[in-house]
């Protein structure tokens, strides 16, 4: 079934993708459908955890290894994603556009409820607190909430412009730098 959906969701989007195609696509029955699953969001929610388990897997083997800046560490991680989603590029675009349907059910986890990627985001940060990159004082929560906005939006250059890791990777470098330049640390004062 989650198979099926995956397919769906990929080639026709989430909006487009009923769960009755679902069903038969997986050969089964809409009422099977719903016996494991609460809604259509649960199902891409479900396909995304799924695959997702593989990237977050290969980011706690890298992450602990990045060198550099704070900002560095985060064009490191964003790269990443870029590299691991654009191999299905309709499919994150599917889970993106997810997370503006207000009818979703309190249970299902489009992008930006997936607290996973925020928590990476909000380590990096922790982090650069601790190697003096990123003031103390910096609102983590609203850094995180920016990067993940930024992310999620160099996303319509694939959608648009059918862009890869690559392009998106330099669109967010800046986007990184500029949201950088909020949370660096005061320069000390001259006397």
């Amino acid at each position: 079934m989650l198979d099926a959906a995956r397919e769906l969701f990929e080639t026709k989007g989430f909006d487009a993708t009923t769960v009755r195609e679902i069903a038969s696509l997986a050969a089964v029955s809409v009422g099977s459908v719903f016996t494991t699953f609460s809604s259509k969001s649960d199902i891409l929610s479900q396909v995304m955890a799924d695959r997702l388990d593989a990237l977050y897997a290969e980011l706690d083997r890298l992450v602990p290894h990045l060198r550099g800046t704070t900002p560095d560490r985060l064009q490191s991680i964003f790269a990443i994603h870029y590299a691991f989603e654009t191999r299905r590029t309709r499919l994150f675009l599917a889970h993106i556009a997810a997370a503006y349907n207000w009818t979703l059910s309190p249970s299902s986890r489009p992008y930006g409820r997936n607290q996973r990627l925020r928590l990476v985001i909000r380590d990096c940060l922790t982090d650069g607190i601790a190697r003096g990159d990123v003031d103390p004082a910096a609102d983590l929560e609203v850094i995180v909430d920016a990067l993940m906005a930024s992310y999620a939006w160099t996303y319509r250059l694939a959608a648009w412009e059918d862009a890869d890791a690559e392009a998106m990777g330099k669109v967010m470098d800046r986007h990184i730098g500029l949201i950088a330049s909020g949370f660096r640390p005061p320069a000390p004062a001259n006397r």
